[in-house]
């Protein structure tokens, strides 16, 4: 019998590692533009088509490669940056484990120009699905120029299962601000389709924050700076009223790379949470130098998750330098010493005599005195003038019949039967302000007004959505609104959508739109915020259905306009809510799942009492 294990060919066993290293177009965008400042470069041009899937070229002036090591940069685990195991944890470099070229070249068709500034020509390569096709001397400039075509072309079910133009070309735009945001010293320019989409000069790091997640912002930085024998912390917080309802602006970075750790993300928010409302989330731009030797960088293939080796005292450093940056935020008075018309405040003269005040006073005053030849007595009143009027004999006062009992609705002789008196008079408690009570056949129903409010507002919506027919409150004036590179991607994603349900929205250049009108059912609520959180939302999902994103742009609009907890409510208000719940199809759970009713039935009551 024939033995059965066999090594795979080096082409299969790179498209088994491009499944982890590549996933999707913003992979191989993340891959080459790491190498090119790896490589020393100061300018990086990212060119795209088609959202990746036809082109993605990436061109920097960075040292360059010779012939030879061009062709071993696409050899599986050819690195520069590993001699030894101990290397692995010594590292200051993007990329080391020399996966990403092949992996990239062998499900695409990959093309490099490069040079060295100590040679006269470059090299031209060409490979396809991991195959050498040609290499040839070329005249370029120093530098490297990456063009990596048709993505995934030979493995058809990894290219079928790639999302939407829109939705691919937002995690491009995602991938590159998380390199961007570490990098200010880099000017990056990025061309999509033929046309120059962003473009970002070299500047420092406020502004390069800034310049990625809009001007307005600049007002909302609160700045970071401890240094500690464990680690070095420095950036920027946002202030409390900046917090969103999404995580979008929550960034960290150890090395100058982004890596995500929700341990670290707890110890913001809980220096933050006297300071925001439930729900609500800081922004945050927080950048970590420690030594390399401390962390592993090599636990995922994408080198997004880092484990650090002292993660708990550096929990705690964390919150207290957040902490002590909002306390200094808190405790600046400001003072607009261009005022006109300030207060004088004189100047001590030691050359002037101080006196003390005098204050003439009447030590024999009495106010509840009055003067008289006699001296001082109380002055006479004549209560029965005071009280005249108020005695009446009780025929001519307008005094209401005594009460009668009220009838029992339980009682025997009542032909009413109990179920259907109480059927009859359905009343409703609210308690706490939080929770609505009325009484069932079966029990107590408990409903939580908030919730409630949002499903039957996710109703309305979603089918002024469907149908078009949102009604639009015109603005007296209009809101201005400055997104990311990555939000602006999605407003022609969802445009006819937000039309539809009432918003009004124009384009003013680059990532800015005027808010001219809102949906008529927002009442009490910042339409700037409102879009920001809607965007946010849609971008979390990740969704690439369009039922999918007008139902989470429905629940976005319900969240922000349903009846908030603490909000006392007429009886009228909760006739309403509940007969709109009970006609929603689904009016158990909210539109994300969340319980909106709860039953105490009535054989737990009677428990209650035994």
């Amino acid at each position: 019998m024939s033995d059965i294990i066999h090594l795979l060919p080096d082409s299969i066993a790179n498209q088994i590692a491009a499944g982890e290293v590549i996933q999707r177009p913003s992979s191989v965008v993340k891959e080459l533009v790491e190498n090119a400042i790896d490589a020393g470069a100061d300018s990086i041009q990212l060119i795209i088509k088609d959202a990746g899937r036809t082109l993605i070229q990436v061109i920097d002036n960075g040292k360059g490669m010779s012939a030879t090591d061009a062709r071993m940069a696409f050899e599986r685990h050819a690195t520069s940056k590993i001699r030894s195991a101990d290397d692995l944890f010594a590292l200051h470099t993007m990329g080391f484990r020399g996966e990403a070229l092949p992996s990239i070249a062998a499900i695409s068709h990959v093309e490099i120009k490069t040079r060295r500034a100590e040679d006269e020509l470059g090299t031209l390569l060409q490979i396809a699905g991991s195959r050498v096709e040609s290499q040839e001397p070329v005249a370029c400039p120093v530098g490297s120029n990456f063009s990596v075509k048709n993505i995934f072309y030979n493995v058809p079910a990894r290219r079928k299962f790639l999302k939407s133009n829109d939705t691919e070309r937002r995690n491009i735009l995602t991938e590159l601000e998380r390199i961007v945001l570490v990098n200010p010293s880099i000017e990056f320019t990025f061309i999509d389709n033929d046309i120059e989409v962003l473009k970002f000069p070299a500047c420092g790091l406020r502004q390069r924050i800034v310049n990625v997640v809009g001007k307005n912002f600049n007002q909302q930085l609160i700045s970071i700076d401890i240094d500690t024998s464990l680690v070095k912390i420095t950036g920027f917080v946002g202030k409390p009223e900046s917090a969103r309802k999404t995580r979008a602006q929550q960034f960290f970075f150890v090395n100058g790379r982004y890596m995500r750790h929700p341990y670290f993300g707890k110890a913001v928010l809980s220096a933050f949470e006297p300071l925001i409302s439930a729900g609500e989330f800081p922004n945050y731009f927080i950048y970590f130098e420690v030594d390399p030797s401390t962390i592993d960088v090599n636990i995922h293939p994408t080198k997004t998750e880092i484990k650090f080796e002292n993660e708990q005292p550096i929990w705690q450093i964390i919150s207290a330098a957040v902490k002590e940056a909002l306390g200094k935020f808190n405790e600046v008075p400001t003072i607009d010493f261009d005022t006109e018309g300030a207060i004088d405040i004189p100047i001590h003269d030691p050359s002037k005599n101080v006196f003390q005040p005098r204050v003439n006073v009447d030590p024999s005053y009495n106010p509840f005195k009055s003067p008289s030849r006699s001296g001082y007595q109380r002055p006479k009143f004549d209560l029965d003038q005071l009280y005249q009027g108020f005695t009446k004999d009780k025929e001519s006062l307008d005094i209401p019949e005594e009460p009668q009992p009220e009838t029992n609705i339980f009682n025997q002789d009542n032909k009413a039967t109990p179920e259907k008196a109480v059927s009859e008079m359905v009343v409703h408690y609210q308690y706490k302000n939080r929770y609505i009570l009325t009484s069932v056949k079966s029990g107590l129903m408990l409903i939580d007004q908030h919730r409630a409010h949002v499903r039957i507002l996710f109703d309305q919506f979603l089918t002024q959505i469907e149908h078009k027919r949102g009604v639009s409150q015109r603005a007296l004036f209009p809101e201005i609104i400055e997104l990311s590179p990555s939000e602006a991607a999605m407003i022609p994603y969802l445009i006819d959508d937000l039309e539809a349900v009432g918003f009004d929205l124009s384009h003013l250049g680059s990532h800015s739109y005027a808010i001219n009108g809102t949906p008529a059912e927002i009442t009490n609520t910042n339409p700037v915020q409102l879009v920001h959180s809607i965007i946010d939302k849609s971008i979390d999902s990740g969704s690439d259905v369009k039922e999918e994103i007008r139902q989470a742009l429905a629940l976005s609009m319900a969240n922000a306009a349903a009846i908030p907890y603490g909000h006392t409510l007429s009886a009228e208000e909760m006739n309403r809510i509940v007969d709109q719940l009970f006609a929603s199809p689904v009016y158990k759970h909210t539109p994300d799942g969340k319980t909106i009713i709860s039953m105490l039935e009535d054989d737990m009551i009677d428990k209650m009492f035994r």
